[in-house]
Formats: structure tokens, C-alpha cells, sequence
């Protein structure tokens, strides 16, 4: 999927019209008739399959549906678990761009800025339920998982769920996030994918619990580690190319503690400070090819490098400071790519400058529980994206920087800056 762009001078994106709010449509049953048929040869190829549990609770109401966020095929799997239901989608600005922003409108969808505070997608959300009597299918991770387990979830998202008042749905697939980890490049395995759906509060269940305890569900639903399932499972993904980019999740040697030096090519992930190798198995689990295997399962290698971040943190050694080319979205008809700037990261926040001195961005450390960086993002580069509700910026770096690094960073920090420093897990 790629995203139109175009080269345009700062100055000249100031002057561009805004993003107008827009009430969401009521889904075309047409439109959606069509999506459904056309996701029938991934459901096919995929052997899709799904299981579900108190769904007689929610009959036809329409209800708010959070689903886990693995790649793309996520939309293909909601279409073939819920069609003909109607159902909008709140959905990312960047994802709306273009023609097919203008499809996704008569689908019932409702664009919104990742990670950043939208008192309008909440009355979006109210419109589509109340108004449009369509369920709100949500992706409260926002951002596709990294390591195949939940990206950071936003606080207190029982709040919304009390504010709704409508029955709460849960979508967690298995093999979804295998199929096409982000990290391996758009290459797609072949892997049975399935869903487990279920009603964890009805509307008046909703209403009777505390904020507290519809979090403790909703983080209960999302506790799930997808190389887990597949070592557990025995699932099989014997493809020549499935390390292919897995420096991108595993940035950092833990045997010398280098940086950016790694790379994942073909069934091995390489350190080239050191020279350490390690071999990835048909089953997802690491195994050194010489000496100690820190590591087997990737999840763990990633909570010790998100280990490393916090106590550079709480020593106060962090910091990004690279070199970026950078797009920026003021509206759904694409990005203006304005040429290059430079972006720092450090305890105080994010500070993008660019744009031949007229760009000079600056994001607190409390302005977003977590990050908006991706891989290969609409097949252009890696990056960091931050921004307000007017504008969006992506960062491309020209260094060698680790986005995952960055997001890890911000999560860490954000934690430590308003939670006083509670601690992370141990593994």
C-alpha cells in the first residue's frame, strides 16, 4: 500500500486548507457488500476461522468492537467475522488519504491523528452508535504490534467505554501477525489464521463496573504474545526469508551491547560489531550458532532492550539526534514531502526543525503514552511520526536509527513522567 506524495516548500504546506470535520456517513451496504467480497481470497487462502463467546449478549446492538492491530489483513478479518453487521471504522488520517480515503467515508469511517488527544473522534464514535445505529470497530492499539505482543494500550480506556454505554466486543486473531509480521518487509507466509470474539461487558455490565475493572478486562483480552502461540503451537514457517529485517524489532547485541549494527537476512540475525549469529527456526525462537543464546524467544530480547532504554533514562544518556527527511499531512489529500531537517528526542520530548528554518516542532514527553513509528511505511523508509491535531509530521531517518528504539523511548518516558517512575517488568 503506498500513499500519495508530492515535494512542496514548507511555506507553500501552510497555505494548503485544513482537515474539516465531517459527520461519518452511514456505512453503504454496497460498498461493504463489496470489501467483503473482495477480502474472500485472503479469508480463503488464510483458511479463516473464528470462535466466539457471549455474543448472544450483543444480538444486534450495535456495540464498540476493539480489535488487536497485526498488518493490514486486520480490515479483510473484521469484514469476514462481522458482514453483513454494519460497522464504521476509526481509522488513521494518513490511512484516508487519497481515493481511497474517499471510499473509506462511505464505509462509516472516521479519520483521527495516532497518539495524540481527539475530543472529535469521541463524538465521531457517539454519531456512528447513537445517530447511525452502526457498531464502531476500533483498533485501541492504533499502531501494528512490533514484537507480536500488544502495543502500549492508552489509560483509562474505561472511560470511553462507560461514556458509549454500548455492549464492548473483543477481536484477538492468532496467525494474523505471523502471515505478515511488520518487520519482514511485506512478505507474506502462509499461515492458517483464526479470531476468538468475545462480548466482555454487556451495556449494563458497562454501566455496573468501575473504570478500573473495565480496564483489567480489556488488558485481559490483550495479553497475548503471538511467537508464543506459534512455539507453543508448533506452527510451522519454514520460508528461506523469514528473519528477512528482524534487526528492525531486535536493534541491540546482547552479547556486546552494540547498537544498530545488527541484521536479519535470510534465517539469521547477525551482529556486525561482534560477529554473533544467531539462527531463527521454523517455530519463531532464536538459537546462538556459537556460545550462550540469550534470547530464544524474540518478546524477551525486546523487554531487555526496553530495559536498556529505561535505565539510559533514568540516567540521563538517552538521546536521538539524527539527521530526517520529512513528509507532513495537514489534510486527506496525501503528504508534502518538504526536504530534510533534524529531529532530537531526549528527556524533555521531540524538537523537529526543517523547512529552511520555518519548521520548529516541539512535543512533550507527556503529550502521548507511546509513539507513531512504523516500518517501511507506505513502502518509503522507516519512521517516526509526531504531530497535533493540525498537523502530522513523519520523520524518515538518514542515520542509523532504530524506530523501535524511539517508540520504546517515548513509552518509557511517558511512564516515568506521569506515573513517577513505576517500574517495568522484569523478564
Amino acid at each position: 500500500m503506498k500513499i500519495n506524495t508530492r515535494n512542496l516548500p514548507y511555506e507553500e504546506v501552510l497555505k494548503l486548507p485544513r482537515l474539516q470535520h465531517r459527520d461519518p456517513r452511514k456505512p453503504s451496504r454496497f460498498l461493504a457488500t463489496v470489501v467483503r467480497i473482495a477480502s474472500m481470497p485472503t479469508l480463503l487462502k488464510t483458511k479463516f476461522t473464528y470462535t466466539t463467546e457471549r455474543m448472544e449478549q450483543v444480538a444486534k446492538q450495535p456495540c464498540l468492537i476493539l480489535m488487536n492491530h497485526c498488518s493490514f489483513t486486520d480490515m479483510k478479518l473484521a469484514y469476514g467475522i462481522f458482514y453483513p453487521r454494519p460497522f464504521g471504522i476509526v481509522t488513521s488520517v494518513d490511512a484516508m488519504s487519497g481515493f481511497l480515503g474517499k471510499l473509506m467515508r462511505f464505509l462509516g469511517c472516521a479519520p483521527t491523528h495516532k497518539y495524540i488527544t481527539d475530543l472529535s473522534v469521541i463524538r465521531d464514535m457517539e454519531y456512528m452508535l447513537k445517530k447511525n445505529k452502526t457498531s464502531v470497530l476500533m483498533y485501541p492499539e492504533a499502531g501494528y504490534s512490533f514484537d507480536g505482543r500488544a502495543t502500549a494500550l492508552p489509560r483509562k480506556m474505561g472511560v470511553l467505554m462507560k461514556k458509549l454505554g454500548v455492549p464492548v466486543v473483543t477481536v484477538i486473531t492468532q496467525g494474523a501477525f505471523a502471515r505478515d509480521p511488520l518487520y519482514n518487509m511485506l512478505q507474506i507466509r502462509d499461515v492458517k489464521v483464526s479470531a476468538h470474539v468475545k462480548c466482555i461487558a454487556t451495556a449494563e455490565e458497562v454501566r455496573e463496573k468501575t473504570v478500573a475493572e473495565l480496564d483489567a478486562l480489556l488488558a485481559e483480552s490483550f495479553s497475548f504474545d503471538n511467537f508464543a502461540w506459534q512455539r507453543d503451537n508448533q506452527i510451522s514457517i519454514d520460508v528461506p526469508f523469514r528473519a528477512d529485517g528482524l534487526h528492525r524489532i531486535l536493534y541491540k547485541c546482547p552479547h556486546c551491547g552494540t547498537e544498530n549494527e545488527m541484521e536479519g537476512k535470510g534465517i539469521h540475525l547477525t551482529c556486525h560489531a561482534c560477529g554473533k549469529k544467531w539462527e531463527m527456526d521454523e517455530y519463531g525462537q532464536l538459537s546462538a550458532c556459537e556460545g550462550k543464546t540469550e534470547y530464544p524467544h524474540i518478546p524477551d530480547w525486546y523487554t531487555w532492550q526496553r530495559q536498556c532504554v529505561r535505565k539510559e533514562l533514568e540516567d540521563g544518556t538517552y538521546l536521538l539526534d539524527t539527521d530526517v527527511d520529512i513528509a507532513v499531512q495537514v489534510n486527506l489529500d496525501g503528504v508534502c514531502m518538504i526536504g530534510q531537517g533534524h529531529l532530537t528526542h531526549d528527556q524533555n520530548g521531540f524538537h523537529l526543525t526543517g523547512g529552511e528554518g520555518k519548521l520548529n516542532y516541539q512535543q512533550s514527553a507527556l503529550a502521548s503514552h507511546t509513539l507513531y513509528s512504523d516500518y517501511y511505511w507506505y513502502e518509503i523508509a522507516d519512521v517516526i511520526g509526531i504531530g497535533d491535531n493540525e498537523f502530522s509530521y513523519f520523520c524518515f531517518p538518514k542515520t542509523k536509527t532504530s524506530v523501535t528504539k524511539a517508540r520504546l523511548a517515548t513509552e518509557e518516558l511517558y511512564r516515568m513522567k506521569k506515573y513517577n517512575r513505576k517500574p517495568i517488568a522484569a523478564i
